[in-house]
């Protein structure tokens, strides 16, 4: 992955020499909001007024960060409200490109771009920064709105009602602060704690991020012993969905790729009953996409694996049953 310096590539990977071994992810920078009438959200500024047909989503299906937005979009039922493009699995030495020699990916049928970072030149020519998926975009005033999954996440859940969205709260008013709690742990332990993990270049940095990792991952399946989401037992809320985009990556990518091999997903007795129920939610499963999610990592990490084989395995069914409704 590389990042724009004052608008100029460069194939330039994270520096964890100065930190300790440990890998630190660089915040978004396109902060702006997407609201009911135009006004500024909680960051950046105003203007962008929710619109059918006027905003396009940059995802790779690959990406855990982008596919949080992915589900939103569907679960809220914005297929037909915001365009989506698909990059190419493999992260080269041009980052993420609009190669379209893979089946699922489509090319940049916006801006007609081949490279990623060359929209980002669009809404800003002298760009320093990494280069990011999910990225949403502006084509009335040709801008970059956002590129932080979380807060595009929290857009589409609301800003498109009146807009014709649908589908149910992922963010509700009584449930927050709990969302809230649990979205902080899993971020920092679970989401991000397997690059982490995987990223780390010093044996204390690495085992630090696993232990953390797998406490959560314990205490996760423990609360899912009692109830059929992580925070609400009749709906899944904002942080099921942002666990479900690691979960359902592990066994397939983080255990080998990444080095987070003390045990599967499929080795929790709670926890692979919700990953079955919630891929099995609302056209999930739609959105998830193995070749893509394999290829990428174990093609594009040649620090990691520099031989590029794509394991063929594992085996398992996300189609099969599960008793998670008796938690309700």
């Amino acid at each position: 992955m590389g990042l724009l310096v004052d608008g100029a590539w460069q194939d330039r990977w994270y520096d964890t020499e100065k930190t300790g071994g440990r890998f630190e992810r660089q915040a978004s920078q396109f902060r702006n909001w997407i609201t009911a009438d135009g006004s500024a959200g909680s960051t950046g500024d105003g203007g962008f007024k929710a619109e059918g047909g006027r905003y396009h989503l940059y995802v790779s299906y690959a990406c855990p960060w982008a596919h949080r937005t992915l589900i939103a979009r569907q679960v809220k039922g914005l297929d037909d409200i915001v365009s989506v493009d698909v990059v190419h699995p493999v992260m080269g030495k041009d980052g993420w490109t609009f190669a379209a020699d893979f089946d699922g990916a489509t090319g940049d049928r916006v801006n007609q771009t081949q490279r990623l970072y060359e929209v980002y030149l669009l809404a800003d020519p002298k760009f320093t920064g990494r280069v990011t998926v999910p990225t949403l975009w502006d084509r009335q005033t040709r801008q970059i709105v956002n590129n932080e999954s979380s807060e595009i996440l929290r857009m589409f859940n609301s800003a498109f009602d009146d807009a014709g969205a649908s589908g149910p709260d992922l963010y509700p008013d009584t449930l927050r602060e709990k969302i809230d709690d649990v979205n902080a742990r899993v971020y920092d332990t679970v989401n991000n704690g397997v690059y982490k993990a995987g990223f780390a270049t010093s044996q204390r940095a690495y085992e630090e991020a696993f232990r953390e990792l797998f406490a959560t991952l314990d205490w996760l399946d423990d609360r899912l012993s009692h109830q059929r989401y992580a925070v609400a037992n009749s709906t899944p809320t904002e942080a099921d969905w942002r666990l479900f985009t690691t979960l359902v990556r592990f066994d397939a990518v983080y255990f080998g790729h990444f080095k987070c091999n003390w045990r599967e997903i499929r080795n929790y007795p709670a926890l692979s009953g919700y990953l079955r129920d919630l891929y099995q939610h609302m056209g999930v499963a739609h959105t998830v996409h193995f070749d893509h999610i394999k290829t990428h990592y174990y093609a594009s990490h040649q620090m990691i694996n520099p031989t590029r084989i794509v394991p063929v395995g594992p085996e398992f069914d996300l189609d099969a049953p599960h008793d998670r409704a008796t938690l309700s």
